[in-house]
């Protein structure tokens, strides 16, 4: 691979090469080498801009060639790779960063590229209020993301003409005087080199704002640091402090009594009585229970004798509801309860299983036998009984 020196390189193909590099540090990380080649390119390339004296304060924009305006965008480009340069002096990167970055905004300023809001945001500095500052800001991105989109329809459009003109070339030969016509897209190029410019403008305030408070918290913890010097912690107060806690750990469980394990308590009243102290674990408890009073430990372990006592020990109430009855107590009102539904169950059983309950539902069917039976019982009793049979002792005649 045949190696190459920059200070060799044309001006032109010196700024296409750093400008890949910094395409290449804006759209993914690169390593430090990298980075470094593209600052030094740049700084050539800055060096030569300076020499030739490409621009100048009394120019404008309309004065500064179209082949010349990328020139504009070195000390842009210089001031962000600055910026990714890792090292341990991190707050004279950044001053270097701001230097190139505002000398980038000073020119734009003089050839009239920088808006009128943002000329007076560097002439006031930082006198404006959240509202204002804000404002900018929104102003800002929304010239950031039309020239995003200006940029990439000139980019469109210059690939619809050049796949046209190879269409063109390829159907008819081209006659004389009809190339310079073809290639004639100078003032494309700059509206191009215009758009991006205006682009590096509204990303160079972004960056300096970040960078300026970067910078004051740094500084602020740099003078941080130096009054009140570096707390580290020495060796011998770590091993102090290791003596102290193993020394802690054994009294405590020199005190801790050896005992067998008791039962464990059941009864949530006996339970609280023993960590309010009113109760041993060790007692035997009966689960007669005196109603719980909270408060301090000189009126919980004595007796309230006067009310005043009595309202300083209820300030301290909890703040959920007590239990009302012990777990004893719970489980024999279930089981009362679950006798109760059985015998209930029970007197349902037997009565499912009486006769009345057997017969079931009477049909339209059973209702017309019951009638026709008793019709034919009338019948019977009215032929053994004929129409006047029981008077004849009360006739004349009889």
């Amino acid at each position: 691979m045949v190696e190459f020196k920059m200070e060799d390189m044309a001006l032109p193909a010196l700024f296409e090469h750093a400008r890949k590099i910094h395409s290449l540090a804006s759209d993914s990380a690169i390593d430090q080498d990298t980075l470094a080649k593209g600052i030094e390119a740049l700084r050539i390339c800055d060096d030569r801009v300076s020499k030739l004296g490409l621009f100048s304060s009394n120019e404008s924009k309309d004065d500064v060639s179209t082949a010349n305006l990328k020139y504009l965008l070195v000390p842009f480009y210089l001031g962000e790779l600055i910026e990714k340069v890792a090292q341990d002096d991190r707050i004279s990167v950044l001053k270097k960063s701001q230097d190139q970055l505002k000398e980038f905004i000073s020119i734009c300023e003089a050839l009239e590229l920088v808006p009128e809001e943002e000329i007076g945001n560097s002439a006031l500095g930082a006198t404006d209020t959240l509202a204002v500052q804000r404002a900018k800001k929104i102003a800002r991105f929304r010239r950031q993301r039309a020239a995003e989109a200006k940029l990439q329809e000139i980019r469109e459009r210059k690939e619809r003409r050049d796949r046209s003109l190879r269409a063109a070339a390829l159907s008819t030969p081209i006659e004389v005087g009809e190339e310079d016509a073809q290639d004639d897209d100078g003032e494309e190029e700059r509206e191009a080199w215009l758009t991006t410019i205006s682009l590096g403008v509204c990303k160079a305030f972004d960056l300096l704002d970040m960078l300026k408070k970067e910078e004051e918290m740094l500084l602020a913890v740099k003078e941080k640091q130096s009054q009140e010097g570096e707390h580290e912690f020495s060796r011998e107060i770590l091993d102090e402090r290791a003596k102290k806690a193993e020394s802690w750990h054994q009294n405590a469980a020199r005190r801790a009594p050896l005992i067998r394990p008791m039962q464990p308590i059941t009864c949530a009243t006996f339970a609280q009585d023993v960590i309010e102290g009113r109760a041993k674990a060790t007692e035997f408890h009966e689960h007669k229970h005196q109603p719980m009073i909270f408060g301090p430990a000189s009126l919980v372990g004595g007796r309230l004798a006067s009310e005043r006592e009595m309202m300083a020990a209820r300030v301290f109430q909890p703040g959920h509801r007590l239990p009302t009855m012990s777990i004893e107590q719970a489980g024999l009102r279930e089981m009362e309860i679950m006798n109760k539904w059985q015998e209930m169950n029970k007197k349902l059983i037997e009565e499912s299983n009486s006769s009345w309950h057997k017969d079931g539902p009477r049909t339209a069917s059973d209702d017309e036998e019951a009638a026709e039976e008793k019709a034919r019982a009338w019948d019977d009793w009215k032929d053994d009984n004929p129409r006047g049979a029981g008077n004849k002792k009360l006739t004349p005649c009889g």
